[in-house]
């Protein structure tokens, strides 16, 4: 029998269990992404608490995700040696630990940087062992849902911090507020530690045997591109949809979030509907090429609509929120199936750093082009990246690889 097979076999025994796992890799993904993006929500109270400047403040707001981009590859590469229940248990587990030490004690502002540097760097364990268990407990003809649905994470982890820390702040303080993250981050590696269960794995390679780096061939890289070119749209919209709604058309800053909030909501939901899509035609590269072409389309229909009318650009604006956040699973999906189980962790650790670096570049760097009121330059701009990205994945990859 071979080991395949036996792999399927054991896969079937634990179905049940499955989504079980699905629901611990998905909790986990979201108490992350609470501490990772819930800090900026607390902005104004850790500038009143501490009397400290926007810059010193954006500073520390910066440090997990400065710890995360250091470390993914890193933690992908435990993973693949040691397992994905250990190693998200662990990063997790630390992480949700030092915040709350940063929580419950007062600290000098350099010291609370620091704190949030090695909390983010612990947690960047989740991103890889995550969606690495995911992959192994699902076959092929459903990873794209499973994986659409752990992709739900970060839209889930924004609404967590968004409804949770402000009040929290408000009533208690900034430190108090942090503790949100902490339990969360805690409870679930607790959760982890007991119930999930590393999928079937093949046997390790004897000493000097190991199975060649899928890097020697240029898929990967092609994919990890093309993903990081894929991001560029996705944070036009997210980083500049609200502040062109209140400069441009007067809205509120309330009008402004619920509408961002809308189509978080809609956007998970694309994720959903690419995973699914991907299953149905068994292919993650093909629809991500497709998508590809309709972030192009949407991104040109955004900057006519703000030449034109109001209609036009919010329904633009509505479904570029879709359609740019639509391939993020599908990316890494490929990742891991062109890698093979033995890389899994490395490659998926590659693909979240390439796209954290497009996504830390992208805000500052359309910022310059839109200066003042420049939004439908901008806009045309953010199209050249998924142009870009269309020649570059690897379609073919697909059918080679099988």
């Amino acid at each position: 029998m071979t080991q395949v097979e036996t792999g399927e076999q054991v896969r079937q025994k634990g179905s049940s269990r499955r989504w079980l796992i699905l629901a611990l890799g998905l909790a986990a993904q979201t108490a992350s992404c609470s501490f990772l993006y819930g800090l900026p929500f607390l902005v104004p109270a850790m500038r009143e608490a501490d009397h400290l400047t926007l810059a010193q403040a954006g500073t520390v707001v910066a440090a997990p995700s400065i710890g995360l981009l250091l470390t993914l590859i890193a933690w992908g590469a435990a993973a693949d040696r040691y397992g994905e229940r250990l190693i998200m248990a662990l990063g997790l587990g630390v992480s949700g630990l030092l915040l709350v030490y940063a929580a419950l004690w007062h600290h000098p502002v350099g010291f609370l940087f620091g704190v949030f540097l090695v909390a983010g760097a612990c947690t960047a364990s989740v991103n890889a062992a995550s969606g690495r268990v995911v992959m192994g407990w699902f076959a092929k003809s459903e990873r794209g849902v499973a994986m659409g649905i752990r992709q739900t994470a970060q839209p889930l982890g924004v609404g967590v911090a968004a409804l949770g820390l402000p009040p929290l702040a408000a009533r208690w303080g900034f430190q108090a507020a942090m503790l949100l993250p902490a339990v969360l981050a805690v409870g679930v590696a607790l959760l982890v530690a007991v119930f999930v269960v590393d999928p079937p794995r093949p046997p390790r390679a004897a000493k000097g045997e190991r199975p060649p780096s899928p890097y020697r061939k240029p898929w990967l890289w092609r994919v990890h591109g093309a993903s990081a070119l894929l991001v560029v749209p996705q944070f036009a919209v997210s980083a500049f949809a609200p502040v062109y709604l209140v400069s441009q058309h007067q809205w509120t800053a309330a009008q402004a979030g619920v509408f961002v909030a809308v189509a978080q909501v809609l956007g998970a939901l694309g994720r959903l509907a690419s995973g699914y899509w991907s299953d149905r035609v068994g292919s993650r590269l093909r629809p991500m090429r497709q998508l590809a072409v309709a972030s192009v389309v949407v991104m040109l229909l955004v900057a006519v609509g703000d030449a034109t009318w109001l209609w036009l650009v919010l329904a633009a604006l509505v479904l570029a929120a879709v359609i740019t956040v639509a391939d993020n699973g599908l990316g890494f999906t490929a990742s891991a199936e062109l890698a093979g189980v033995a890389w899994s962790g490395r490659a998926m650790g590659t693909q979240n750093t390439a796209q954290n670096i497009a996504s830390a570049l992208t805000p500052p760097l359309l910022g310059l082009v839109i200066g003042d009121s420049r939004y439908a330059l901008a806009y045309c701009v953010a199209a050249i990246f998924p142009l870009l990205a269309i020649g570059l994945v690897p379609v073919r990859a697909e059918s080679e690889k099988d």
